[in-house]
């Protein structure tokens, strides 16, 4: 398998050169499938059935699905890409840069990297032989960046492919710390929220006053700022992205920015604030919701203010006992690689990811390719690290498709 990555180096190049010239921003449906278009035949000439699953009903392109049927032994084996970038048509970053190793381009580490590095350990597993046996469902979404609504339809298909596997390897990139591969066991959740204070308005001369209040702004400002100070546990990040306010305040038609007026001498009647939570257990999603609920009912006087949460959050993954052991596997593929071992890192330096949504199985994130600048322009990607990432998946995945499937 070691041998047949290196001989296929410039091939697996190739490859990511070609998908990276292809803009596949999540809302370019064309170019996302596109993406899709050009991996299918990577999978067919494996002997992968292949589906392209559209998602209109959700607005946008589809999902990928290649599914190998083994013997029907092993463990069952996921493996998690997606198609899509956060690079628009619009945006001023497009093509494709080399410098020695290092690689440029949008979506190159994230994750058309991860893609390629998914077919590359394909092929040496099959040049190996040790493919024929093993069942393999790879599942790349076309919408991970930016997901349709709802989330439960835009992701079934993902999470029906979770339910009939064993193990599930997420091909984000790799993480490192100080210059040492790291292996990645949890993610944290992604939950958005929305405050809507409103107040009794009038002349700013009787402002705080006890006939008046001190107005919805106030009143907000009060409950960002206590969250700043109540909130803070390990683990947790809450993040205030946008307010608005005055004496009318509302969102536009995407939560992304609106309109606000009012006077400087108006005590302002509305207020709104959206944000986030990132949490890494369902219990901890669901201790910090119940303080900031109690947090935002402490209102001053003639103020009033309610907290929404989104139905539509990723969920966590927690750092189970499963993934520490499947790490533990990894690191055994990496000394007979002699390879250096990879410590568990911080799931705080991960941001929430596809693989959350089966995370009732045993999985490991960032197999993909190791790179800078995720997300924005000038995103690299260092070339070193497809060879080692595929050789180190191919290991793996055969060594997990040999041990006996368990029961249910």
């Amino acid at each position: 398998m070691v041998a047949a990555v290196e001989a296929d180096s410039a091939r697996n190049i190739k490859l990511l050169e070609d998908l990276v010239r292809v803009n596949s921003g999540t809302m370019n449906l064309a170019g996302v499938e596109r993406v899709g278009q050009m991996l299918r035949p990577e999978f067919e000439q494996l002997g992968f059935q292949v589906t392209w699953i559209p998602m209109a009903k959700v607005g946008r392109a589809g999902h990928l699905v290649a599914t190998h049927k083994g013997s029907g032994k092993g463990k069952r084996i996921l493996l998690i890409g997606h198609l899509d970038t956060v690079f628009e048509p619009d945006s001023p970053f497009q093509g494709w840069k080399r410098d020695g190793d290092i690689v440029e381009g949008p979506g190159v580490g994230d994750m058309k990297g991860g893609d390629v590095v998914i077919v590359a350990a394909l092929r040496a597993m099959q040049a190996a032989g040790t493919l024929k046996n093993a069942d393999i469902t790879v599942v790349l979404t076309g919408d991970e960046e930016k997901p349709g609504e709802p989330l439960a339809a835009a992701r079934a298909d993902l999470i029906a492919a979770g339910k009939a596997a064993d193990v599930a390897l997420d091909f984000e990139g790799l993480s490192r710390r100080n210059g040492q591969d790291v292996g990645s066991i949890a993610r944290r959740s992604s939950t958005s929220w929305t405050i809507r204070a409103s107040a009794k308005s009038g002349h700013s001369s009787g402002v705080c006053k006890p006939s008046v209040g001190c107005g919805a702004i106030y009143e907000l400002a009060r409950i960002v700022d206590e969250f700043r100070r109540e909130l803070p546990e390990p683990n947790l990040t809450y993040n205030v992205g946008m307010i608005l306010g005055g004496s009318q305040a509302e969102l536009n038609a995407g939560d992304t920015g609106g309109q606000a007026s009012g006077k400087p001498n108006v005590i302002a009647a509305t207020a709104i604030a959206r944000g986030d939570i990132r949490t890494l257990s369902n219990e901890q999603e669901a201790r910090v919701r119940a303080k900031m609920q109690s947090i935002v009912g402490r209102h001053l006087d003639k103020t009033d203010a309610q907290i929404e949460f989104s139905d539509d959050g990723y969920p966590p993954m927690a750092p189970s006992e499963g993934n520490k052991a499947l790490l533990a596997k990894l690191n055994e593929v990496n000394a007979d690689l002699g390879l250096p071992q990879m410590p568990a890192g911080d799931p705080a330096d991960r941001g929430a990811g596809d693989i959350s949504f089966v995370a009732f199985v045993d999985g490991l994130v960032g197999m993909g390719m190791a790179g800078e600048g995720s997300h924005a322009p000038g995103e690299t990607a260092d070339l070193k690290s497809l060879d080692r990432q595929a050789k180190r998946t191919a290991v793996l995945v055969t060594r997990l498709s040999k041990e006996p499937r368990p029961k249910r």
